[in-house]
């Protein structure tokens, strides 16, 4: 068990007249009306600090805390490599399976929850972000300089990102370019999950094919921007999802087919590895590259 945590919310002018219960019902869709009245009935909601009446209607600048209890989080791997460390930054090799950061039932069993566990005086924090079911290289800054420097380099697009992935058989050219844009689209239960949307924010991934065999077909993917889940959405775009990916199927959207257990962004099953990475160092004005060789689960897949 956990030792819980509390959910902080402002109110907004545009939450402003809602009730309590419906505001959580609203906002928050991984639980229903049902089980919000009964955290609310339960005291485990409070409106600035103070038991509060689920149809309370809310004003703006009112403070909500959701007082969650602790829980068992699911087993995930929560040891990871550093593969190189000084006082400004660290690099890391994270496993599949393990969430960058909390959310989705995560809370302790996240890397950054075992970033500040080990690193408690100096507030590590990552400055990109892998998916769960992603392994690989992770850069993580150690210092406030480091992070203020670092986070503007990805905002540049000075950090070069690349990956391997498995994909089934093809006849995709040895390289090839992917822009689709990248947005939000409604979701059952999440309220929103990213996708291929004509509307979306640009995108750009260039591709290269490394091996192809009657099976699968291994690709090097390096993306120049950030998107969430972008690689998985790209390939699926053009018609090739990435193998055992259980969210994105056949044109960039999620699959809806099973209705009774949906998928989400941290379900794992997927082959997707952060193969390379490099940067300018932020205090040493030193350019660095790392690589970090693709794990067993992945090269066995490759025939």
């Amino acid at each position: 068990m956990n030792q819980g945590w509390i959910y902080r919310d402002k109110i907004r002018p545009i939450d402003a007249g809602l009730t309590v219960l419906e505001y959580y019902t609203k906002r928050y869709h991984h639980s229903g009306a049902e089980e919000w009245l009964k955290r609310i009935l339960s005291g485990e909601i409070l409106l600035d600090n103070q038991p509060v009446n689920p149809q309370i209607c809310l004003e703006t600048g009112h403070f909500l805390t959701y007082h969650r209890p602790p829980w068992q989080e699911p087993d995930v791997p929560l040891s990871f490599e550093v593969l190189y460390e000084d006082q400004d930054l660290l690099i890391i090799n994270k496993p599949s399976g393990l969430p960058v950061l909390p959310g989705g039932g995560f809370l302790e069993h996240t890397l950054l929850w075992q970033l500040q566990q080990q690193y408690s005086d100096d507030k590590p924090v990552p400055i990109h972000r892998l998916g769960r079911g992603t392994s690989g290289l992770m850069l993580i800054a150690r210092s406030p300089v480091a992070r203020s420097n670092l986070t503007q380099q990805m905002r540049d697009r000075q950090i070069r990102k690349v990956y391997r992935t498995l994909i089934g058989k093809s006849e995709l050219p040895d390289n090839f370019i992917i822009d689709h844009p990248i947005g939000k689209i409604p979701y059952p239960t999440l309220g929103y999950i990213y996708a291929a949307t004509p509307d979306g924010k640009f995108a750009y991934s260039e591709c290269q094919v490394l091996k192809r065999s009657d099976k699968n077909t291994l690709l090097e993917v390096t993306i120049l921007t950030g998107r969430p889940h972008q690689i998985r959405i790209h390939l699926a775009t053009i018609g090739y999802p990435l193998m055992g990916d259980p969210l994105y199927k056949i044109g960039g959207i999620p699959n809806i087919d099973d209705t009774d257990k949906l998928a989400v962004p941290g379900d794992c099953g997927y082959y997707l590895h952060a193969y390379h990475l490099s940067f300018l160092h932020p205090t040493i004005n030193q350019s660095m590259n790392f690589t970090c060789p693709e794990p067993e689960t992945i090269k066995k897949r490759i025939n």
